[in-house]
């Protein structure tokens, strides 16, 4: 049966948790617009990918 040697103090115990922390999103320029995106993911801003066109972009109409 598993039972503690020692009694796990509440600050040991509590500490485990404090390392679950929430990172910041990697950001990088995109080569072909210069625009700040997530890495690895298609730029919203013009549609490129690994220097190469991967979605057509709609150009928002004024009104």
């Amino acid at each position: 049966m598993a039972v503690p040697k020692s009694k796990v103090s509440k600050s040991r115990r509590d500490s485990r948790a404090a390392n679950w922390k929430i990172e910041a999103v990697g950001l990088v320029t995109c080569p072909n617009c210069h625009e700040l995106i997530q890495s690895h993911r298609v730029c919203p801003n013009c549609g490129y990918y690994d220097n190469k066109q991967a979605v057509e972009i709609k150009q928002k109409s004024e009104k």
